[in-house]
C-alpha cells in the first residue's frame, strides 16, 4: 500500500512540476494590478490634497513566480502610502535624507509597542521639511519636535468596503480587473524595525535566506498597516489607533528566493485549505480560523528549518504537503504559531476555531492526499486544457482503491 502511495505521490509530482512554469509574458494578474497601481497612483486622498499616493502590488500576484495550469490568484493586494508619512523605531532620529518619492514637508511618526507583539501605535513625532538652504546640500531635510499627543489613526472612505487591513475594496467585474481588488494603507518605514531586530541576526542551520537577501530584506524596511488586534477592536481608543506591523516587503523577496519546488508546495496547501474551506468562519459569530497567513508563516518557517535534501531528495510533493499539514495541526492544537519576524508573537490565541480543523488535518496521510490531489487538482486542471483529459482519464483508472 505504502509503494502504491508513493506511485500516486510521483504522478502528482511529476505532473506539477512538468506544468508549472515560468510565465513566458506578464499574466493578467500582473497587468491588472500594475492598472489598479497606476490608477491609485493618480489619486489624491481627502485632507491631503497635496500628497502623492505611492503603490505596491503585494500578496500572490507579487509572490509567485512560477505559473500552475491551476489559478493560485483570487484577488489583487495594493498597498499604498502617502508621501508626506514616515514611520521611524523608536528612540531613531528622524532622517536628513529621503527616497525622491517623499514630499517636501513630511510629518514623522514614531513606532511605539502596545501591550501585543506586533500591534503598535503611532504618535507624531517630528515635522520635517526640505531645505531650501543651498549650504545644507540637495534633499536634506530640517526638522522639528512635536509633541502634542496626537497620534495617527485612518479615516475610512464612507461606505467602503472594510475588511481586516483593507481600507477599501473593489469587487470582481469592473471595469479595469476581472478580480477583486484589496486597497492597503499604510504607512512607510524605510528602517528594519527593532521589534524584528533579532530576526536579522537569528542562525540559520541551513543557509536560507542567504546573506544577500537578507540584506536586500532588511534595507526595504517595513510598512504600518491600520488594523488593531482582535482583542482591541471592541475598545474605544486602542479599536481606533492600534497599527500592525507589516512585512509584506519582506514576504515577496523570501517567497521570491525560494526553489520552485517550494512555490509549488505553498501553491497547493493554499489550494488545499481553500478547497476544503478551512480558511472560512464556521459560524456567524466571526470566530477567527486559519489563514493564508498562517500558511505562509508555515513555509517560511520550513523553508529555513528544513535542508534542501527534505525539499529535493526521493522528490514526493505529496508527502512534503502532509508532513506540513501535521505541523498546521500541531499549532493548532498548541494555539501556537509563531510569528516568522517578530518574538513572542503567536499568531494565534483562544478565540479561534480550529479544534475541528486541527483533527482533519492531523487524519491527511498520503493516500488521502494523493488521491484528493487527482480529483481535485488534476481534474480541474483536466477541464482547463482537454489536452491533459486523455491522460487523466488514465491516471484515474490507476489510482489504487
Amino acid at each position: 500500500m505504502a509503494d502504491e502511495c508513493c506511485d500516486v505521490g510521483k504522478i502528482v509530482t511529476a505532473f506539477l512540476l512538468n506544468t508549472s512554469r515560468l510565465p513566458p509574458w506578464p499574466s493578467q494578474r500582473d497587468v491588472e494590478a500594475a492598472a489598479w497601481c497606476a490608477v491609485i497612483a493618480g489619486m489624491h486622498p481627502p485632507h491631503h490634497e497635496e500628497a502623492d499616493v505611492i503603490p505596491l502590488t503585494t500578496g500572490s500576484v507579487a509572490e509567485f513566480y512560477i505559473e500552475p495550469m491551476l489559478p493560485h490568484v483570487g484577488d489583487i493586494d495594493v498597498m499604498y502610502h502617502l508621501n508626506t508619512q514616515l514611520a521611524i523605531p523608536r528612540g531613531h532620529p528622524p532622517p536628513t535624507q529621503l527616497p525622491a518619492e517623499f514630499h517636501n514637508y513630511v510629518q514623522v511618526f514614531e513606532i511605539i509597542d502596545s501591550h501585543l507583539p506586533g500591534y503598535v501605535y503611532l504618535p507624531l513625532r517630528y515635522l520635517m521639511s526640505k531645505s531650501s538652504d543651498e549650504n545644507d546640500g540637495d534633499g536634506k531635510y530640517k526638522f522639528i519636535m512635536y509633541d502634542d499627543g496626537y497620534y495617527l489613526t485612518l479615516k475610512y472612505v464612507k461606505g467602503s468596503d472594510v475588511h481586516g487591513p483593507a481600507a477599501f475594496k473593489l469587487h470582481d467585474n469592473s471595469e479595469i480587473s476581472l478580480l477583486s481588488v484589496d486597497f492597503v494603507s499604510c504607512v512607510r518605514c524605510l528602517t528594519w524595525p527593532l521589534q524584528a531586530a533579532d530576526w536579522q541576526t537569528r542562525h540559520t542551520n541551513y543557509g536560507w535566506p542567504d546573506s544577500a537577501t537578507l540584506d536586500r530584506v532588511v534595507s526595504n524596511g517595513c510598512d504600518v498597516v491600520r488594523v488593531a488586534h482582535r482583542q482591541c477592536r471592541q475598545h474605544e481608543w486602542m479599536g481606533k489607533h492600534q497599527w500592525r506591523l507589516s512585512f509584506s516587503r519582506a514576504e515577496i523577496v523570501l517567497i521570491n528566493s525560494w526553489m520552485p519546488v517550494q512555490q509549488i508546495t505553498y501553491h497547493l496547501l493554499r489550494v488545499y485549505v481553500k478547497t476544503e474551506r478551512l480558511t472560512e468562519t464556521a459560524d456567524s459569530s466571526g470566530t477567527a480560523t486559519l489563514s493564508n497567513y498562517h500558511i505562509k508563516t508555515l513555509m517560511l518557517w520550513a523553508c529555513e528549518l528544513k535542508p534542501i535534501s527534505w525539499w529535493t531528495e526521493n522528490l514526493n510533493l505529496v508527502s512534503i504537503c502532509v508532513e506540513l499539514l501535521h505541523t498546521v495541526s500541531v499549532w493548532l492544537t498548541d494555539t501556537r504559531c509563531p510569528h516568522y519576524f517578530v518574538d513572542n508573537c503567536n499568531l494565534l490565541d483562544d478565540s479561534y476555531n480550529v479544534g475541528s480543523v486541527a483533527s482533519k488535518l492531523m487524519l491527511v496521510d498520503e493516500k488521502y492526499l494523493s488521491t484528493w490531489l487527482m480529483v481535485n487538482y488534476l481534474g480541474q486542471c483536466a477541464q482547463l486544457c482537454p489536452s491533459y483529459v486523455v491522460g487523466y482519464d488514465y491516471l484515474m483508472t490507476s489510482v489504487p482503491g
